[in-house]
């Protein structure tokens, strides 16, 4: 029988981990912070946002919120970020993507301080995961590698095809999996919108993890038996419910979960995980930061 992986019990536990390491840091004095900046009026933004606001408060983080008017000039969003940088009660920042066209999200990026980069997109921290000493994760593919280890799927020796290139989970997974360390050792095949043959590769998989926003490209018939699917898509596809939509993965979940030894739900999947894993990166910054040693899970 198929192993369902639902990310929220494992989010839980991890931000129920963290309460220790929360507890350790305030006996010194410190709370941890996490800053969110939206400059955005999308209702999937703000609706982020506010959930990431709840969780830090529910695990005892201070939540710092800033909201910008998507009109104003790019230049207001660097100041805001330059001031974060130097408020000493602010250990994370998070700039809510997308931003507006007359920003540089590129430049945004860069402007926030590298110690403090809870989302580990900084060029820098870029590159310290590359070179195989990461100080952040990225928030999404640390979270897939949370749920392999709670399902017990150990990814060394084995064969790991990740479907997508994004900046945000496929080129940093890939790089998570093929170091040399805990959670990693697998030998990687990265696939795309060229790739040919896509299912030829997937098929040959021990691990398939769909990150490519194309809903249900992934199917049953391209899946090998035993294979452990992790689907980091969510896409809103019409359908004929209150909403007039529905949320479905990049994997079709019906006829993958015949062939998969374990599989992650979409909702409910990957999703608890990339918010668990971003206090996770919040309450690291604010232990390097004030040069205080606290145990993560």
């Amino acid at each position: 029988m198929v192993d369902i992986i639902y990310g929220k019990a494992v989010a839980e536990r991890i931000r129920a981990d963290l309460g220790g390491s929360i507890d350790t840091l305030k006996e010194e004095g410190v709370t941890p912070g996490l800053a969110t900046v939206l400059m955005s009026d999308d209702p999937a933004s703000e609706t982020y946002v506010s959930m990431k606001q709840r969780d830090c408060e529910e695990v005892g983080i201070e939540s710092i919120h800033v909201e910008i008017d998507p009109d104003a000039p790019a230049s207001e969003l660097y100041d805001t970020i330059d001031e974060l940088n130097d408020d000493h009660e602010v250990h994370g920042i998070l700039v809510q993507m997308p931003v507006p066209e007359h920003v540089d999200s590129r430049r945004v990026l860069r402007a926030i301080d590298p110690t403090k980069d809870a989302d580990g997109f900084h060029p820098e921290n870029v590159g310290m995961l590359v070179a195989g000493h990461p100080r952040f994760k990225p928030c999404t593919p640390h979270g897939v590698q949370k749920l392999l280890d709670s399902a017990n799927v150990d990814p060394e020796g084995k064969d790991v095809v990740i479907v997508g290139r994004s900046n945000i989970v496929g080129k940093p997974l890939a790089n998570l999996l093929v170091q040399k360390a805990d959670g990693g050792n697998a030998t990687v095949t990265v696939c795309h919108s060229r790739t040919a043959d896509l299912a030829a590769k997937t098929r040959n998989a021990d691990v398939v993890v769909a990150a490519c926003g194309v809903p249900e490209l992934v199917d049953g018939s391209m899946l090998s038996d035993g294979v452990t699917v992790i689907d980091v898509g969510v896409n809103r596809v019409d359908a004929d419910t209150d909403k007039g939509y529905e949320l479905v993965g990049d994997v079709e979940f019906e006829s993958a979960k015949e062939k998969a030894s374990a599989i992650t739900p979409v909702p409910g999947g990957v999703g608890p995980m990339t918010r668990a894993m971003l206090l996770y990166n919040t309450v690291k910054a604010a232990g390097i930061q004030e040069e205080i040693e606290v145990e993560l899970p």
